[in-house]
């Protein structure tokens, strides 16, 4: 008996040291059969969690693949970081990988999965908008915040506790989306993006004489917030921790709160809420592969279905759309099926316009309006 116990030990021992071979770091004494290439990216932050899924690892692995990843802000990646020790950069949005694409001289990008953005919000934040005439019903089962109305609100310097009716949230800031750092965060960048539009006339910023008469109505959205936080993920784990006295509205991705909705555990209380800007934007996670070995990354990423149901987990659409409503259906979540009242965000030229115009109030010191 001793001698199969010690027999079955061996084996499970053996058994133990090919799984970490197979998901160490090839070359480094992985089997001839599996020997690992490791393939380094630069990401955006809201998509670490997704490349470190033991699961996710695994699914490289299968594929002879080791995927190691830094984070850095979407436009940080575009014009500051040193790209020379990656394989690839993985934005979230289209502009920004234009522009390492561009500069790189690189012709083929991977786009394979999306998020809306979104507004993570709570209900009485949500009745009292829909009072001042703010927040609507989409007639598709979501609600969705009018932009245009909204920056009427910030244009006046409205505060909560001014709004009519306004019974259950009476703070005395003013009315104000919590973003990031518009000038180093996409998210933020995204926000700029569906409000300078409104701004235009309902039209997409194409020059620089329209970044300037747009940039006096949409900077006070930032600069009146004071500080902001450089990662996405900063203020959404303010919403989900410190509730509606810290955070009453965050812009998030609609990735972020979905996959905490499908992995269940209570971090979405029911008092919270998940409401779209009308106008949104789509923030595209475009990898750009700058080795022959990333393209293998992207490809995976874009066309294997496995990656589409694990990616799907972390809250993304993906190109098969019934992944992520198959999801949707399975864990009742309340989120938008499909969304019609979507626009593109400017070029990459003029989105930078924007932000450096505001950039430079920052550095003037420009004092919050009145």
């Amino acid at each position: 008996m001793k001698r199969w116990i010690g027999v079955g030990l061996a084996l499970a021992l053996g058994a133990a040291v090919v799984l970490a071979l197979l998901l160490g770091n090839g070359g480094d004494g992985g089997g001839e059969q599996r020997t690992l290439t490791t393939v380094r990216g630069v990401i955006g932050s809201e998509k670490k969690p997704f490349f470190d899924d033991p699961a996710v690892r695994a699914a490289f692995a299968r594929h002879g693949l080791r995927v190691d990843v830094d984070t850095a802000g979407s436009r940080e990646i575009a014009t500051t970081v040193d790209l020379r020790p990656y394989d690839f950069a993985f934005p979230s949005s289209v502009p920004a990988a234009e522009k390492i694409r561009q500069s790189r001289r690189i012709a083929r990008t991977y786009s394979p999965f999306y998020s809306p953005m979104a507004i993570a919000t709570f209900q009485p934040i949500v009745d009292v908008l829909a009072k001042a005439g703010v927040v609507h019903d989409s007639g598709a089962g979501y609600q969705v915040l009018d932009l245009r109305r909204f920056l009427g609100l910030v244009a006046k310097g409205t505060r909560w506790d001014t709004l009519p009716g306004n019974a259950s949230y009476r703070a005395r800031k003013r009315v104000l989306l919590t973003t990031t750092d518009v000038r180093t965060s996409n998210s933020a960048a995204m926000y700029l993006a569906a409000t300078s539009y409104v701004a235009n006339g309902d039209d997409v910023v194409t020059s620089r004489a329209q970044v300037a008469e747009v940039a006096r109505t949409v900077a006070p959205l930032f600069l009146d917030q004071g500080y902001s936080e450089s990662s996405t993920e900063a203020p959404f784990e303010d919403y989900l921790a410190l509730g509606i006295g810290k955070t009453p509205m965050v812009v998030i991705y609609e990735a972020q709160y979905a996959a905490r909705l499908f992995a269940g555990g209570g971090a979405i209380r029911p008092d919270m809420r998940l409401i779209y800007p009308a106008p949104t934007v789509l923030s595209k996670h475009t990898l750009v592969p700058l080795t022959d070995r990333a393209a293998e990354v992207g490809r995976l990423l874009q066309e294997d279905p496995e990656f589409a149901r694990l990616a799907a987990r972390y809250g993304f659409r993906t190109a098969d759309p019934k992944v992520f409503a198959n999801l949707v259906t399975k864990t009742k979540a309340p989120i938008a099926g499909s969304l019609v009242d979507v626009v593109e965000p400017p070029a990459y030229d003029r989105l930078e316009d924007l932000v450096s115009t505001i950039e430079r109030s920052y550095l003037a010191g420009a004092k919050p309006s009145s």
